[in-house]
Formats: structure tokens, C-alpha cells, sequence
């Protein structure tokens, strides 16, 4: 059986991803060895990509409960097989883009240096 080409990720969902990471201080965006991923310093923050069954995915940090409550909830939600911290969601037209953010915002405040994360403003950071 020959092996399905990745799709390139279609701009819509760039954008989606790109709106929130925009607002985080100093994120890049760059092509990655597939998708696209957005980084702080050296640190991915959060990977879209499409899969060989033509779903695509978001990969992105979580604090350690997070990430085991996600991998028990089942779909949308699925275990990356790499690194004990990485939250995987497909993205699909029943994302719930808001929760999507959130989860982005939570991988930026993981991997971004403290001087950065607090320039946001969050709940935390109202002290």
C-alpha cells in the first residue's frame, strides 16, 4: 500500500493559530520538517501539521495533570508518543478554538522565560 502524502495545512487553520500567537511577546512562526510551528527562543511553543490520513493536529505543551486528563478524554484529544508534557488535538469543524487558545497560552507560559510571560496579562499576573 503506498504511503498518503501529508497535506499542507490549510491557511484557515494557520490563521486561527497564528491570531493567538500573536499576541504572546516574542513568538516566531517557521516551517518545520512538516506544518508549521511557533516558537519562543528555542522552544516550540505549539506544531500544526497534517497526517498521512489527512486529519491535522495541533502538538503543544501542558502542565503534566493536564496532559494525562486530555489522553483519557479520548477524541479529539490523542497521546503525541513523544515527550511526557505534549497535548495533541486534531483540529477538525468541531475545534473549540476558544479552548484551543487557551491551551496555546498555557504551552507559551510553559516554554516562554518568566520576564516574558509576565508581560501578559493573566489572572496570576493581576498580583
Amino acid at each position: 500500500m503506498a504511503k498518503r502524502e501529508r497535506p499542507e495545512v490549510p491557511d484557515q487553520l494557520a490563521d486561527r493559530v497564528r491570531a493567538v500567537m500573536a499576541t504572546l511577546p516574542e513568538t516566531r512562526e517557521e516551517d518545520a520538517w512538516v506544518g508549521v510551528r511557533w516558537r519562543v527562543g528555542s522552544s516550540t511553543v505549539a506544531h500544526l501539521f497534517g497526517g498521512e490520513d489527512q486529519q491535522f493536529r495541533i502538538v503543544l505543551r501542558g502542565q503534566s495533570a493536564d496532559v494525562v486528563a486530555f489522553e483519557h478524554l479520548g477524541h479529539p484529544y490523542f497521546r503525541a508518543g513523544w515527550g511526557s508534557d505534549v497535548i495533541g488535538l486534531i483540529l477538525d469543524a468541531d475545534t473549540d478554538w476558544v479552548e484551543v487558545a487557551e491551551l496555546l497560552t498555557e504551552s507559551y507560559c510553559i516554554q516562554a522565560p518568566a520576564r516574558l510571560v509576565g508581560q501578559l496579562d493573566l489572572p496570576d499576573n493581576d498580583d
